[in-house]
């Protein structure tokens, strides 16, 4: 999933120490020498709208306030747990408002990607 997103053109940045190229791919290799975790960070192109596009778009993933459960499930902080603050805050405080944060669960990957997919394309 880190390598489809990071080879799609509506992708502005992706973080994942799993992906070659991460900031933390070497401790990645050194310490989970069997692989990360799949929790993926990434940001679209097109800022806020075009996440909440993306967000509105999916039809399998959850969207929930949390990640990391056995099915896929999806987060857009700027628009759920910091919908508070205005972008620019957003920005002072660490977080795109383009970030998704994406947790990949244990349905059909084929699936998982079909659903990443057409919400990136509506």
């Amino acid at each position: 999933m880190a390598q489809y997103l990071n080879a799609r053109e509506d992708v502005a940045w992706i973080k994942y120490p799993g992906l070659e190229g991460d900031n933390y791919y070497e401790l990645s290799k050194k310490y989970m020498p069997d692989g990360t975790c799949g929790v993926i960070s990434f940001g679209l192109k097109g800022g806020r709208e075009a996440a909440v596009k993306f967000m509105d778009g999916l039809k399998l993933a959850a969207i929930v306030t949390h990640v990391a459960d056995a099915r896929t499930s999806v987060l857009h902080p700027a628009s759920h747990t910091h919908r508070q603050l205005t972008d620019e805050q957003l920005v002072d405080a660490g977080v795109d408002p383009s970030m998704i944060r994406l947790s990949v669960g244990i349905e059909n990957a084929e699936d998982i990607m079909e659903d990443i997919r057409q919400a990136l394309e509506r």
